[in-house]
């Protein structure tokens, strides 16, 4: 359940009179998107609707029937978010589209690569590209979405490619708990050695080749590992 701190308004007015709920922001677009995916305890900081949320004024049962037509939480919800908007403080929203901007940044600096270099761009490139493409990011709209019209703007300032690699890890048996852990996402086949070291293959992003490489290297620094 999101906190009434990390919540927002969703507002709607009809008859005069305002209908209010609170809302985890992260969850507006799926809700709107897909009502039904979304669990309502974890989408509600609580199961009501007010005519003033922060202040605690609720409607009459009356109210709320003669404009929803029901009592059922899940499709007054509906309703509002249908018709009404979401109710963002300057704050909240600076805050909120900051989040969105650093996850479309990881994301792209951690899955492209410059296709010349074949090495990530720097966190600060990407940054400053995005804000050359005057890319405007919405606290709501789904990151996968986001992400894509991004890249499309960022690929007219930088060369942007999006490549997997494979690499074949050698592991010291000690290491395997941990490596295993780490690399199942990535894994396409894996096996002992006679040595009692682990080997392992994996497909994963160009982009975090690095990354991916100094972890296992800070588990084992006995790996081996190359590209193939």
């Amino acid at each position: 359940m999101v906190s009434m701190d990390d919540s927002v308004l969703a507002r709607m007015e009809k008859g005069g009179k305002r209908y209010e709920l609170l809302v985890d922001p992260e969850m507006v677009d799926d809700f709107k998107n897909d009502p039904e995916s979304v669990n309502l305890d974890d989408f509600l900081v609580m199961d009501e609707v007010f005519h003033d949320a922060r202040g605690g004024e609720r409607p009459t049962a009356e109210a709320i029937e003669n404009t929803f037509n029901t009592q059922d939480i899940l499709e007054i919800t509906k309703v509002i978010l249908d018709k009404g908007s979401i109710q963002l403080t300057t704050n909240q929203r600076k805050s909120m589209v900051e989040r969105m901007r650093q996850k479309i940044i990881h994301h792209i600096q951690s899955q492209a690569v410059d296709p010349k270099t074949k090495s990530p761009h720097p966190i600060t490139r990407i940054e400053l590209a995005l804000d050359e493409s005057r890319y405007s990011v919405d606290p709501f709209k789904k990151l996968d979405l986001q992400i894509k019209d991004a890249v499309d703007k960022l690929k007219l300032l930088i060369p942007l490619s999006f490549e997997t690699i494979r690499l074949a890890f050698k592991i010291p048996g000690a290491g395997y708990g941990t490596s295993q852990r780490l690399l199942r996402q990535y894994q396409v086949k894996e096996g002992w050695l006679e040595d009692g070291s682990w080997a392992c293959v994996i497909d994963c992003p160009a982009g975090m080749k690095g990354e991916i490489i100094g972890m296992i290297m800070k588990v084992s620094s006995q790996t081996e590992v190359k590209e193939i």
